[in-house]
């Protein structure tokens, strides 16, 4: 006589939360962010902040050495956060492809940075009327990295890939997306207009670089290279904030041909070539079979990319 089967005892409710792509996201931000946060006040005042001061004289090298830190920060908590809550390897930092990806990353957003301030050239809004010392870019190149990085893991890492798991590939990018584009509104000149044409392409180009690979280095690449060659190499606004870069220039025209004081990225030129590249992307990655079907579309235990 074969006994009965005991009913299924309910999970614990820490562990149905943690099913909740919400409560996933919401933790993997608090992981990330608020050691993230919670570090720079020792190092920018107290005996941590002397003791850089006395190895690292100069504020410069001082400057680049803490960004280039908290950059690695970023990547060892989301590490963390993937290993200790999903319990899983960290394949999307996997060192397997990152010197390619990331040099891919780097060229691709470098190319798509000078295509857009080239057509802007082209129609006359574009000039170069002087140069600065290379040195003057050592310090910006350390803050894109920085925001290249916690970008890319907090919107592609975190938001897309977590959404994606449970929403399905295109609903994930759209929100994702929209999201990128919404939080930009806090920065400097942002309007309606440039959180727009952030998340058309933007988000499109960068979550469509992580679907390509499914690892974080490519986007990331891309995402650096846009901003230091913008802001430090071509001496353009980048959203809304605008630095002193290698060359001295003359920008004028029309809002739609500039993107007025918020920068390039609200220009229609940049527009179109970035959401060109994103398609591409996207195509290539629906030719690896990348996309994730929604839960109500799967089939039972159907796999699921991590």
């Amino acid at each position: 006589m074969t006994p009965m089967s005991e009913p299924a005892k309910p999970r614990p409710l820490a562990s149905r939360l943690l099913d909740s792509p919400l409560a996933r996201i919401v933790i993997a931000i608090a992981i990330v962010m608020v050691p993230f946060i919670l570090i720079q006040i020792p190092l920018r005042e107290g005996p941590v902040r002397v003791g850089l001061e006395a190895i690292f004289p100069r504020p410069e090298v001082r400057q680049t050495v803490v960004l280039l830190f908290l950059s690695a920060l970023v990547l060892t908590l989301y590490s963390a956060y993937v290993r200790w809550i999903e319990k899983r390897r960290v394949t999307e930092l996997a060192a397997r492809g990152a010197l390619s990806e990331c040099a891919a990353g780097l060229a691709g957003g470098a190319v798509l940075i000078s295509a857009s301030v080239g057509l802007l050239a082209l129609l006359g809004g574009y000039e170069i009327t002087g140069s600065n010392p290379w040195t003057i870019v050592i310090v910006p190149l350390a803050t894109m990295i920085l925001a290249g990085v916690l970008e890319e893991t907090l919107f592609r890492g975190i938001v897309f890939r977590i959404l994606e798991k449970s929403l399905g590939t295109w609903i994930a990018l759209a929100l994702s997306s929209v999201l990128f584009g919404a939080l930009h509104l806090a920065n400097p000149h942002a309007s309606w207009i440039s959180a727009l044409a952030i998340m058309v392409e933007a988000g499109l180009l960068l979550g469509a670089a992580f679907l390509l690979t499914r690892r974080l280095w490519m986007c990331m690449g891309i995402h650096i290279a846009w901003n230091f060659g913008g802001a430090s190499i071509y001496s353009v606004p980048i959203s809304g904030e605008e630095l002193k870069g290698l060359f001295t220039v003359a920008v004028h025209g029309p809002v739609w041909e500039t993107g007025g004081a918020f920068g390039i990225e609200a220009s229609v030129l940049s527009v179109l070539v970035c959401t060109a590249a994103g398609i591409v992307l996207l195509f290539l990655a629906l030719g690896r079979g990348r996309v994730i079907l929604p839960f109500w579309k799967r089939a039972p235990l159907a796999p699921v990319l991590a």
